[in-house]
């Protein structure tokens, strides 16, 4: 158990050095760059100080970024994220809650990626590669899974059009989801993926809100109404019951294969008692 929370508090030096990083680059980047390349340069950065800090701080090889996985697996999410959202439109279409607009331009589609692109490494480091894999040790896969769920959706809490329902649909359908993969694969490259896949698909090609920011240039137009519970109202789609149902049965998909690959990490208290009941009794 104390291995654990050696571990742990290792880890939490990385993360500390991560926020120390954005915290010191960020009004810089701000000041001198484009909001686009200041955010890629920050991307960047992060990867960078995550890598080292793991390297120097934790002492350790950082396999969940193993690069012989990266383009497979990040093509792999990201086609997965692209057919959920494109499934929970295809759902709402044929709700009628849907109204398709006519097509938009081609034009947004660059620059929607790499806002995307940015958003899953930054948010998928500080989620999955820290917060998940850190509490793992401690709480176990599980109460990872739940710990990293609920902090997802709390950060997204403040964005625009934000609700009780948004931030408990995120949760659930982006944290346990994104959290599931990477417990199933021990790699970040696949929950980046399907967060670059479904933010861009929401965004740039149906031009939906992306929790609350709406979207200017798309390659689809089109609006929705209906009940907000289906609509998501102002926050956009993925706090529609729908995605939350459709994302939640692809997690529980990654949920069945970390079971059958034996990558349920117990709970440290756990593993402490299995010590305590596998220690010889002593004779005397």
């Amino acid at each position: 158990m104390r291995k654990n929370w050696k571990e742990a508090g290792l880890g939490i030096l990385n993360l500390l050095a991560i926020v120390l990083v954005i915290a010191a680059a960020q009004p810089v980047l701000r000041k001198y760059l484009s909001d686009t390349l200041g955010q890629t340069l920050l991307a960047l950065l992060v990867l960078a100080t995550y890598i080292a800090a793991s390297t120097w701080i934790e002492r350790r090889t950082p396999s969940e970024l193993n690069a012989r996985r990266l383009l497979p697996e990040v093509a792999a999410g990201f086609a997965v994220g692209f057919l959920l959202f494109a499934l929970t439109m295809a759902i709402l279409w044929a709700g009628g809650f849907v109204h398709p607009a006519g097509v938009g331009a081609a034009k947004g589609l660059a620059s929607g990626f790499v806002a995307a692109l940015i958003a899953g490494v930054l948010e998928e480091i500080m989620f999955r590669g820290l917060l998940f894999r850190l509490s793992s040790k401690i709480v176990g896969t599980w109460g990872a899974l739940l710990f990293t769920a609920a902090l997802f959706g709390a950060a997204h809490a403040f964005n625009r059009g934000a609700t009780f329902s948004s931030s408990l649909a995120i949760a659930i359908e982006a944290g346990v989801l994104l959290g599931a993969a990477y417990a199933a694969t021990q790699r970040l490259w696949v929950p980046i993926g399907l967060h670059i896949g479904w933010n861009f698909t929401e965004g740039s090609i149906f031009g939906m809100s992306v929790s609350g920011h709406n979207v200017t240039e798309s390659l689809l137009h089109g609006s929705m109404s209906g009940p907000r519970i289906l609509t998501g109202g102002e926050f956009g789609p993925e706090a529609s019951i729908v995605a939350v149902i459709v994302c939640l049965a692809a997690a529980l998909y990654f949920i069945r294969r970390t079971q059958t690959l034996h990558r349920v990490e117990p709970p440290a208290w756990s593993k402490a008692q299995q010590v305590v009941l596998a220690a010889p009794a002593s004779v005397g």
